[in-house]
């Protein structure tokens, strides 16, 4: 399905609707975080520093609520959805590093699989009491080259290696979705998981990549104007459950947002279901 002609100006009314954005200070984010107000939502940024996020969205019109939430840090998880109260229309997955060296978190976690993968899975699985719609989880057409070790899925037997971690998290974030979803519509649910993939936008986050060369050349990607709209088509348009939204371009690479099919490996029922339950033993989530 081809969306050429879609726009931010194509999202439809959300007044009413609640939506939680993770990383939504700046970047693609921000972007996605500015369009949903625009359209009437009431915008929840959960930023690692909030008076920064005040700062991002102070001369933006719109309801917006800045609320304290690191990803890469479970016990900030935990404590951002036990201070939740009322219902979340729409939870956007969004905040990602890239390509980063081995660092480890609080919690003795790799730093990137956490920011990437881990903390949104439990992020997810604990606030999915209160989901309404649907969840988006922000992937990279990478997840193609992605490698899933389930046993050591926190890189620490085998060599570090930024860009394959890198990889093998946004492969994790699309066979969690592909799981998530099966979950759901066993047990009835009208809740959807969705995927979203910008393509190759021109932002921050491969600034200390090896593969942020490819931001030089333009004709390969999309600005963040146009590389967020797969973001805000899957959080808005009635797309299926798992739906796998990204550029109509070469690759995947950019274009306009349409609906496209993950990689093969994200498209493995026992292996989403194995991963799952290792993720769960990982982070104590109580969720298997």
């Amino acid at each position: 399905m081809h969306t050429n002609s879609w726009t931010a100006d194509d999202i439809p009314d959300l007044t009413g609707r609640t939506v939680v954005i993770t990383g939504a200070g700046r970047g693609l984010g921000l972007i996605t975080a500015r369009e949903l107000a625009r359209a009437g939502a009431r915008v929840v940024l959960g930023v690692r520093d909030t008076e920064k996020g005040r700062q991002a969205v102070a001369d933006l019109p719109g309801t917006f609520d800045i609320r304290p939430l690191d990803v890469s840090d479970l016990t900030s998880v935990r404590a951002f959805a036990d201070a939740w109260t009322g219902d979340i229309d729409i939870l956007i997955n969004n905040a990602g590093v890239m390509d980063i060296p081995a660092v480890r978190t609080a919690d003795g976690l790799d730093l990137q699989t956490t920011t990437n993968y881990t903390g949104p899975f439990l992020l997810t699985t604990l606030l999915l009491p209160h989901l309404t719609d649907r969840v988006v989880h922000v992937t990279s057409e990478l997840h193609k080259q992605g490698r899933i070790d389930l046993a050591d899925l926190d890189w620490r037997t085998r060599k570090h290696n930024g860009m394959r971690a890198y990889q093998a998290s946004k492969l994790a974030v699309v066979l969690f979705s592909l799981e998530l979803q099966r979950r759901l519509t066993a047990t009835g649910s009208p809740v959807r998981s969705v995927l979203a993939s910008p393509g190759i936008a021109r932002t921050s986050l491969a600034a200390g990549s090896r593969s942020n060369v490819v931001n030089r050349f333009t004709f390969l990607t999309n600005d963040p104007e146009r590389g967020v709209l797969s973001v805000l088509y899957a959080a808005t348009e009635d797309v299926p459950g798992n739906a796998y939204v990204g550029p109509d371009g070469p690759g995947g690479f950019k274009g306009s947002p349409s609906l496209r099919r993950p990689g093969r490996a994200g498209l493995d029922p026992a292996m989403a279901g194995r991963l799952w339950n290792a993720t769960a033993d990982l982070v104590g989530a109580g969720t298997r």
